[in-house]
């Protein structure tokens, strides 16, 4: 009896230590797909807007054809571009951006004339951000709370 124990123990332990292994690696593995997934990181292409009203999307629509417009973002960094076909002014922007609080905010540095022109007086934007995998909303937040507008962008690489 006492030679099966010395025999069947060690055993026992061997797979049992090997079991928890092999669910402590998958769940630590798994863990590392998630977050990677979920980033930010890679070129976006917008593809529509959402409207709302009561946080609610009230209106879904797209943009005129030729219309362009595409997001890259590095670890910490984010430039965009729009080419809008009826209009010859160019659109492009450069800076920072964080995720904090299932929040992106994009602290704008440089970029065309118009787009500095617009920003003249506010560098920082501050959006709602809805991530999957293939496919994010940043979501403009009026003063009240409320969901206002948003646009809907497209992993394309």
């Amino acid at each position: 009896m006492k030679t099966t124990l010395y025999f069947f123990l060690p055993l026992l332990l061997f797979f049992t230590d090997n079991v928890n292994y092999e669910v402590n690696s998958k769940s630590f593995s798994d863990d590392i797909k998630t977050e990677e997934a979920l980033s930010l990181e890679g070129t976006w292409e917008l593809v529509d807007y959402h409207n709302y009203v009561d946080n609610e999307v009230a209106e879904t629509y797209g943009h005129r054809e030729g219309y362009r417009q595409v997001k890259m973002f590095t670890k910490t960094r984010i430039m965009w571009s729009r080419k809008v076909p009826i209009d010859s002014t160019e659109y492009f922007g450069f800076g920072t951006y964080k995720i904090s609080d299932g929040h992106l905010i994009e602290s704008l540095e440089c970029g065309s004339e118009a787009v500095l022109k617009a920003i003249d007086t506010m560098r920082i934007f501050s959006f709602e951000l809805i991530l999957t995998k293939d496919t994010y909303s940043q979501i403009e937040i009026g003063p009240e709370g409320d969901r206002i507008f948003s646009e809907n962008y497209i992993r394309i690489e």
